[in-house]
């Protein structure tokens, strides 16, 4: 695998090394992209979060998420492996579902494995034409992942057996549109027409953490990101996220960090 990070419009592969770079915060808490992702995972195992269920990942794994899908991963020193951001699903017709992939014949693992190397190259190549031969290897990535999942993925029974799973999945699309809107879990178990209790012992079912936490977890990675990644005021950061204050904002973040929000600005 080449140890960099490429880019191009629409396109970018990274290694998961590199995204893991920075602390937990930086995988495992609670974030979405505005474009679809593959994680190929060649080493090491974890956990995964997708749409407030957690599952285990492992060696020769693959995860696809369309565009805005809440998600984090524990990240060890010894995971290995790629997150391939792609563009949006109507160019690529990706999936409009999550997909967890577990590769266990050498055939497809080495498929999988081609199709991101094609992409790295080209990325790196950066030459006349590039588009087009990303655009063309994106769509054999794109038709590969189709036909391993075919119309039934393997996880998708088990993710609907449970209530569990069901009630925190739709808790998660409905933090994911509004958690900048200063809403608390009350208001989205209302929402879902349960109980505070209920949302969360359905939320530590699910993925082992408390509806509060998710929540928490998505406000808080924002926040990091808007901090490190723009040049907006403290107090634009804290109202954009829905915070009644910036001094409210600065005590959550603190608590949360262990530095204010300035500090955190200066360290990144």
């Amino acid at each position: 695998m080449i140890e960099t990070v490429f880019a191009a419009p629409g396109y970018r592969v990274t290694p998961l090394a590199r995204l893991a770079r920075g602390g937990r915060w930086r995988t495992e808490a609670m974030r979405s992209y505005g474009q679809p992702v593959l994680y190929w995972f060649t080493r090491g195992q974890g956990r995964f979060t997708i749409h407030g269920t957690t599952r285990g990942y492992g060696p020769h794994n693959a995860i696809f998420l369309p565009a805005g899908a809440m998600h984090g991963f524990e990240a060890s020193a010894l995971v290995q492996g790629s997150a391939v951001f792609l563009p949006g699903a109507d160019s690529l017709n990706l999936p409009d579902e999550p997909v967890h992939l577990r590769l266990r014949d050498g055939t497809s693992q080495a498929e999988l494995a081609q199709q991101i190397d094609h992409l790295e190259r080209e990325l790196a190549r950066g030459e006349d034409r590039s588009d087009q031969a990303l655009a063309c290897h994106g769509g054999l990535l794109a038709v590969w992942l189709a036909r391993q999942a075919g119309p039934d993925w393997p996880d998708r029974a088990e993710e609907s057996s449970s209530a569990a799973r069901r009630l925190a999945a739709a808790y998660a699309a409905l933090l994911e549109r509004d958690f900048r809107q200063g809403r608390r879990v009350a208001d989205y178990a209302a929402q879902l027409g349960i109980t505070p209790t209920h949302l969360s012992r359905a939320c530590k079912a699910a993925s082992g953490r408390p509806a509060s936490a998710l929540l928490h977890d998505r406000l808080h990675y924002e926040a990091r990101r808007l901090l490190r990644e723009t040049q907006l005021p403290v107090k634009d950061v804290a109202a954009s996220l829905g915070f009644r204050s910036a001094a409210y904002f600065t005590r959550a973040f603190q608590h949360r960090t262990g530095v204010t929000p300035s500090a955190f600005r200066r360290g990144a």
